[in-house]
């Protein structure tokens, strides 16, 4: 059971974060999911500071760890597909820890505390995590060239959102909607390869 669970964690976690961000939202008076940060359903002080980890980062972390897990039980997997697992397991501790240690309720503050710099840097390595993960890909023989073409173009839309993301922050202006596209994107990416693999 478990390891059928885990063969479909990668895909159980995209669905996954998607409800669980809408009901955390439903729990946040006037939340934005255009403006506002998937973070700052957790954020300290926040109506829903509690409940967003619960029903989002631990979940999903176990989910991402156990995808992570499946993939290191080959027998004849890759190196490079062996480091895109520790990646996705690194991305399961990271929402973790990004989960225990929650964001400051202005995502724009000068001087942010200890937990939410932690919290920062924890999401920083989600990121690369998922980043570079499409990026082994490319490189491996042991998927189609289809999908390494795929994980090329994924990588690609992925940094495209995220400037796009770094410029509607400075401009305070629909963030949270290019953060969950860039991340989106991600998991879809994520997803597909657990597909093929």
């Amino acid at each position: 059971m478990l390891s059928l669970i885990s063969s479909y964690a990668a895909i159980i976690a995209s669905i996954w974060i998607v409800v669980g961000v809408y009901v955390a939202g439903r729990f946040y008076p006037n939340y934005s999911h255009r403006k506002q940060f998937c973070s700052e359903l957790g954020a300290t002080g926040s109506p829903t500071e509690k409940l967003s980890p619960l029903i989002n980062n631990y979940p999903l972390g176990i989910l991402f760890c156990l995808f992570g897990w499946h993939v290191l039980a080959f027998d004849d997997a890759s190196i490079l597909i062996n480091l895109v697992a520790w990646l996705v397991i690194v991305h399961g501790i990271g929402t973790w820890v990004a989960g225990y240690f929650p964001m400051d309720a202005d995502p724009y503050i000068k001087t942010p505390t200890v937990s939410c710099n932690i919290h920062s840097w924890a999401g920083f390595i989600m990121l690369l995590s998922l980043l570079i993960a499409p990026l082994l890909v490319v490189f491996s023989e042991s998927v189609s060239v289809i999908f390494r073409w795929f994980s090329a173009v994924s990588a690609g839309f992925t940094i495209y959102f995220l400037v796009l993301l770094a410029k509607a922050f400075k401009a305070r202006k629909h963030a949270g909607v290019y953060q969950r596209v860039s991340y989106g994107i991600q998991l879809l990416w994520l997803s597909a390869f657990s597909w093929v693999i």
